[in-house]
């Protein structure tokens, strides 16, 4: 655990890898000015939006992604330090700020693109701010530090490794975007992106679990404990099953209902609703991964990301492209729940083959079977639920809300670390 009496070398490696980190932003934000205005015109496809607004927002964005490049950095320092407290402070604040200021930018200053990605960029910068005084705090105060090459020479393998995944992780997450934006108009564009923000909520429930969970994999790895390391690694993918499944399909089968009680209009609902559908199930099992991801990356195993994440894209575009050209938006989204389908069974096949060899079958039909057979039983009756046409969106959110609760109540019960907890607090009361 880094604490304040740890010696300058510490200090020296953040204040290297944290000046590599920043220029590469920089550099990310010169490269989007430059190539703004060639997309604007040869890319984006709008008829609402004039070629100088749409240079303005990409330039906006190249600014967003390139604030968000050293936010990893310092919340490594954070999570490293085991400073989970502080880490999701920070996380959630920003995140409210971020999410929460883009509605009052856009309902009382300006509805624009434009406002809402120069918001995004402003508080992105502020969280990057945020994240540094907070790792330096961690590290200790910042005294006769210097770049230093040595330290930098001694970790570039893993440090190389690990921006790489960073970046192929990031290209993965964005390049459906990326080609719609081109196949599609901004207006079916704009529900697409719509519908994966809705979809992108199952994130609040794996990265909270990644952050606890990576730590705890890589000190039982410093230790050799890798009978521990098995047996944490089964439970928290039982864990996250239980409650991202039911989850996801939450949103998938009441995406309309729950889209309209957000922004009130059924036309778009239903439009994002058919989106929503297959990004909700493509997020719940691309979170999922988040469990072997952190496994992967403990073992120190970032080649294994990285061959996996390059296999992905070798699917995903030629597929994303096929189905916007041949079937439109509404399909496209098919092709994120294929690949993170894909995702599961190439990803964890090769992580099991090479870490934790023969849990693989028990780790696919209990640890994720279970919980994934309880979600399709409660999606039967979701879909009954759905089709009473007298019950208001309302009632059938309500509805929706308590069965799912149910579905994760009775898969923790089922998991046996899980109701030996219950039972024992029961018996204390």
């Amino acid at each position: 655990m880094w604490n304040k009496c740890q010696c300058h070398p510490a200090k020296n490696l953040l204040h290297t890898l944290e000046t590599v980190y920043w220029v590469v932003a920089i550099l990310i934000a010169l490269i989007a000015s430059s190539l703004a205005s060639p997309i604007a015109k040869y890319w984006l496809i709008s008829n609402q939006m004039s070629q100088s607004e749409l240079s303005c927002s990409v330039i906006l964005m190249g600014i967003v992604i390139a604030s968000r490049w050293p936010i990893g950095l310092y919340q490594g320092v954070l999570l490293g330090a085991q400073r989970m407290t502080l880490y999701s402070g920070i996380n959630i604040a920003m995140v409210t700020i971020s999410s929460l200021g883009a509605i009052v930018v856009l309902a009382y200053v300006s509805p624009s693109i434009q406002a809402y990605f120069l918001w995004q960029g402003v508080t992105g910068i502020v969280y990057a701010v945020v994240a540094r005084q907070a790792a330096w705090r961690v590290v200790g105060k910042r005294v006769e530090t210097r770049f230093d090459s040595k330290e930098l020479r001694r970790v570039r393998k893993f440090t190389i490794g690990m921006a790489l995944v960073s970046l192929m992780g990031f290209v993965l997450s964005q390049l459906d975007k990326a080609i719609l934006s081109k196949v599609l108009t901004l207006t079916d564009f704009g529900y697409y992106t719509l519908a994966t923000v809705a979809a992108s909520s199952l994130y609040l429930v794996a990265v909270p679990v990644y952050n606890i969970i990576y730590p705890q994999f890589s000190s039982l790895v410093a230790t050799g404990r890798l009978d521990k390391l098995e047996e944490q690694y089964r439970f928290s993918s039982r864990v996250l099953s239980i409650f991202i499944f039911p989850i996801a399909i939450m949103l998938a089968i009441f995406a309309k209902d729950l889209i309209y009680l957000w922004i009130g209009n059924i036309e778009t609902a239903k439009k994002v609703a058919k989106l929503m559908f297959f990004l909700a199930i493509g997020s719940a099992f691309n979170g999922i991964m988040y469990v072997p991801h952190a496994l992967q990356l403990a073992l120190g195993l970032t080649r294994l990301p990285i061959a996996i994440n390059a296999i992905l894209v070798l699917v995903i575009v030629p597929l994303t492209i096929l189905l916007a050209i041949e079937y439109g938006g509404h399909w496209s989204a098919m092709s994120w729940a294929c690949l993170h389908v894909l995702y599961l069974f190439i990803g964890t096949a090769l992580t099991h083959r090479a870490v934790l060899k023969g849990i693989g079958k028990k780790w696919l039909f209990f640890d994720l079977g279970i919980p994934l057979l309880l979600t399709i039983i409660a999606a039967f009756f979701a879909l009954i639920i759905l089709n009473k046409t007298e019950y208001s969106s309302v009632v059938r959110v309500m509805l929706g809300l308590a069965l799912t609760s149910i579905t994760i109540v009775t898969g923790a019960l089922l998991t046996q670390p899980i109701r030996i907890y219950i039972f024992k607090r029961i018996q204390r009361i």
